[in-house]
């Protein structure tokens, strides 16, 4: 009755198996995780997410509309001609940031690549040299803070040359 015989299916107090201390840390972590996240999970489910499903306008930067370009303007309207300089301004420097971005990329794989450069790198390279051609062909020679006025003028002498002479390729 009392010997550990194994006969009965019940054990003895004395052969109870106490929960491991592991047992009892990933109790209490689970306890602290849950006491941490329930306000936090609250927060974003009843608040947060209800005002992003209101406000569903998807906003990643400014966008201008496109407005006439300089030979669209009318004669004296110096309304028009402000637009279409702000306009060129902000293409001048769009360009010039994906021109920054190509060198960046053209450099990095120079460096990356090594001796192997020449042939690994041959698309970087000349998509770099076909956009800086495009960013001189239409912004280079002209000054600083010279607007869209001047760079149709540009734009009119090349195509006005590229006639005359159709046997000299520019680029």
């Amino acid at each position: 009755m009392g010997g550990h015989d194994g006969s009965s299916g019940e054990e003895c107090h004395e052969h109870q198996v106490a929960p491991p201390l592991r047992d009892k840390f990933e109790t209490l972590a689970l306890g602290l995780f849950k006491a941490i996240d329930s306000p936090v999970t609250f927060f974003r489910e009843k608040v947060v997410l209800p005002l992003q499903t209101r406000n569903n306008e998807k906003f990643y930067h400014r966008r201008f509309s496109r407005v006439p370009t300089v030979d669209n303007c009318d004669f004296e309207d110096p309304v028009c001609v402000y637009e279409a300089d702000e306009q060129y301004f902000r293409d001048k420097l769009v360009d010039s940031n994906i021109l920054k971005i190509l060198r960046q990329r053209k450099v990095e794989c120079e460096y990356w690549e090594g001796p192997d450069a020449s042939y690994k790198c041959r698309k970087f390279v000349e998509d770099y040299e076909d956009a800086s051609t495009n960013w001189f062909i239409k912004y280079g020679d002209i000054k600083t803070r010279k607007g869209a006025i001047e760079a149709y003028m540009k734009q009119k002498h090349r195509l006005i040359w590229e006639r005359r002479n159709p046997d000299k390729p520019l680029h």
